[in-house]
Order: structure tokens, then sequence, then C-alpha cells
């Protein structure tokens, strides 16, 4: 991305320094005994970690405060990671991580959209710093460039604003979908769904007890371990090795898995020597085994569908279900409420979250009849598929936002054309 000083300015539009057209409040944090989380006081921000994709969210509250933003203002981060925003839905005691910025001299919204997308001069500035951090004369002389007509800045505010509204629009909508799935999950997994596709009760049919909590009479509970669940329980290899430019062989870590997926571009290649080697040590994964991070970001799970080269690293568990156990069905299982609990109490207190294969094979499961896992697991499908399509249009509507961004918020295009139709209109 281009820095402000090297774009071309369009005519009607001039280059500024922040500090000509708005006020900035650095932070001070208050005494840490005025400093509660009883809601008492105003509430507190100390840095961005209360930050949301527009507002944040308290944690904590301050009886003296020593430094507020006002509603309307925007908050920025001035340390690690710098240059991160938000708004001020009320009125905040700010800490030291952060910075109020309240506009004088042009079009609120527009400035929150110039900030969003000229930010990465900060971010350039903190960079190499031993503390990645930036000073109140850093934020003063951040260089952006505007129109000088008030109108052109609000059509250009209006049109990033209907986009951020599509795209808040689908992040309620996939939490809305989470929220369906997290519920159905909870009553498939303990309940099932009969032969007439109906959730069972325990006034329809028999239940009993089993270490899961009340269970159909029908069902069995198992250790992974058991031969009725898997076959193989292992994991990748405990060694990196070195990448290599041209090869058509992929070592995958965590940071390779997003959105419950492995993005092959994003993974290191290694050569063919290196990859039958770990193919000897198990490191590969089958079609239809299932995957599970057990190391950084714990509790990831993928049912495995590939047919790429691949070899994994430590970091990832493979579990190969039996041929009484469906992989799907198994993937839920192992993001259930259930596991989730078991992986707090193995990982609470650590710094470095991390489970051992010892524990994943220890873990509980329900295993109903197969043709039941297989409508249990057809059912939560349809919603993950549903939740991946609304996550593919937000994506969409990302790349959207970004182009047009870099279009208006440099002149590239103009509106000035939308103005004028706008005028004859009203003018009508």
């Amino acid at each position: 991305m281009k820095m402000a000083e090297d774009v071309k300015v369009p005519e009607g539009w001039r280059m500024v320094r922040l500090g000509e057209i708005a006020d900035i409040n650095m932070g001070q944090s208050p005494s840490s005994n005025v400093v509660n989380e009883r809601e008492i006081g105003i509430p507190f921000l100390q840095g961005n970690a209360e930050f949301t994709t527009k507002y944040p969210i308290p944690k904590k509250w301050a009886t003296k405060p020593l430094k507020l933003s006002k509603k309307g203002d925007i908050l920025i981060s001035v340390r690690a990671p710098v240059g991160a925003v938000n708004k001020a839905d009320r009125d905040y005691c700010i800490g030291r991580g952060l910075a109020a910025i309240s506009f004088k001299t042009i079009d609120d919204e527009f400035g929150w959209f110039g900030l969003i997308y000229w930010k990465h001069q900060l971010e350039n500035l903190s960079q190499g710093s031993t503390f990645e951090a930036i000073s109140k004369d850093d934020l003063k002389n951040l260089l952006l460039i505007i129109p000088e007509s008030i109108p052109e800045q609000r059509k250009i505010a209006e049109i990033l604003e209907t986009i951020d509204n599509g795209i808040e629009k689908t992040d309620r909508i996939i939490e809305k979908y989470k929220r369906i799935k997290q519920g159905l999950m909870q009553d498939l997994l303990t309940k099932g769904i009969d032969e007439n596709g109906q959730i069972r009760s325990e006034e329809t049919h028999r239940f009993k007890d089993s270490p899961l909590g009340r269970i159909p009479e029908e069902w069995e509970v198992v250790e992974l371990c058991n031969k009725k669940a898997t076959t193989i329980i292992t994991d990748g290899s405990h060694y990196s090795p070195q990448p290599v430019e041209d090869s058509e062989y992929y070592i995958v870590n965590i940071e390779n898995i997003t959105n419950g997926r492995i993005k092959l571009n994003t993974c290191k290649k290694i050569s063919k020597e290196d990859y039958k080697n770990l193919i000897a040590n198990g490191c590969k994964p089958e079609y239809n085994d299932v995957l599970f991070t057990k190391d950084g970001t714990i509790g990831i799970s993928l049912v495995f569908g590939l047919n790429e080269n691949i070899v994994l690293l430590s970091s990832i568990a493979i579990l190969r279900p039996s041929k009484n156990l469906d992989p799907y069905f198994l993937k839920y299982c192992l993001e259930s409420n259930h596991i989730k609990k078991q992986l707090h109490i193995l990982t609470g207190g650590s710094a470095l979250k991390r489970v051992i294969l010892r524990d994943i094979k220890n873990f509980k499961i329900p295993l109903p009849p197969l043709p039941e896992q297989k409508r249990i697991a057809s059912v939560l499908s349809q919603i993950d598929e549903t939740i991946e399509k609304e996550k593919r249009y937000k994506e969409k509507l990302e790349r959207i936002k970004q182009g047009l961004m870099e279009d208006l918020l440099t002149g590239r295009v103009r509106v000035n054309h939308l103005i004028n139709e706008e005028v004859e209109l009203n003018g009508n």
C-alpha cells in the first residue's frame, strides 16, 4: 500500500497532517486501586484488547479517570498492535495504550475511513523498535489526503458506510447461525435424531445415565482410543524440514488452517525426500481422517478431504475413525461443549496452550448407531454450509470495500457526479 506522499493529489483535494484537522488526546492510565470490574465509575480501556470491529466492549471501570475520550471520538492504538481503531460509543477513560482523535474541520465519518486506510503509515513507523509504539507527534504528523468539499467527503463516507452495513449485517447472520448450531449440537449429541427425523425426548424414548449425562438407551459412551471409535490416534512431525521453493509437497501447521480448511497457498513446501521420510513416520493423513489442533490454538477440528501431497507438523493430531464412527460425527463431537470443558481443564492456567495425545485418547464421546450418526452430522453440516456461504460473502464485501477505499480515499475515482445528480433531483 502506498504512502500518502507518493500519491498524486487530485484537483480539489489537499494533503494534510492529522494534527491540522483533529485534536489528539493521548491516554493516561489511572492508578490500579481505582480500577474495578464491578461497573463502578467510567468504563476504562487500557489498550486495544477490548476492541471489536467497530465499538469497544469494556471489561474494567475507573472511579478516578485521568484522561477521557468523548462519545464520537475515534480511538486508536498507540502500542502494539499500533493503528487498530474503534469508535467511542460513549465516554471512556483511556489508558496509555490509546489515543482519542476528534476531527475539527472534516466530516467525522470520512475521517474514520481515512484513518482506517492510511493507518499503515503508523505501523511502518513503529516497526523495528524494541517496544512497538508511536508518540503524539507521530499521530500529529500522519499524512492524509482529503477533498476540500465537505459534500464530497460525506458522499465518499456514505458509499463506504453502505458496504460496512452489509458486512455488519452478514456478521450478525453468521453469529445467529453459530448460536443455532451450538444449541442444536447440545441437543443432537445428547438426544440424537430418531428414525422419523425427530429429536428424542425422555417423554417418548428411553434414556439412561452415562458419563456424559442422560443419553438414549441404545447409545454407548467410549473413549476415543477405543477400537470402536478410532484405529489410529497420532500426530505429525516433531521437526520441521527445510523449505524448498519449487516443490509439490507441503507440510501443514496450525497457522495454515483457516475457517476449518487447509490453505495450501500458505503452507511451506518441502523436498520429496523429506516428504517420503515423514510419510514413513506416519505424518500423512488419509482421506476422511479427522484432524485436531493440539498446540497453540487448540480444539480446531476438520475432516481431511484433500488429495494433495500433504504431511503434518506435531501441532496437529490425526484421528482415523473406525468403520463404526462417521468422520463428520466425530468432528462435531470434538467441537462439543463437553470436549471444550475438558480442554479448558487441561490447559487452565497454562501460558502455553497444549494437549498431548494421551489426553486426546482419553476423551469420551457418545457412540450412536452409525445411521443415526450420519443423520446428526448431516443436519449440522447443512448449518456449517450456510455459515461458510455467509463467510465467503463477507470476504467478497471486504474485498469490494478495500478496492473502494483505494479508489475513493485517494481521489482516483471521484464522486462529484453523484453529488450533482442529487442536487438536480432535489432541485426538481
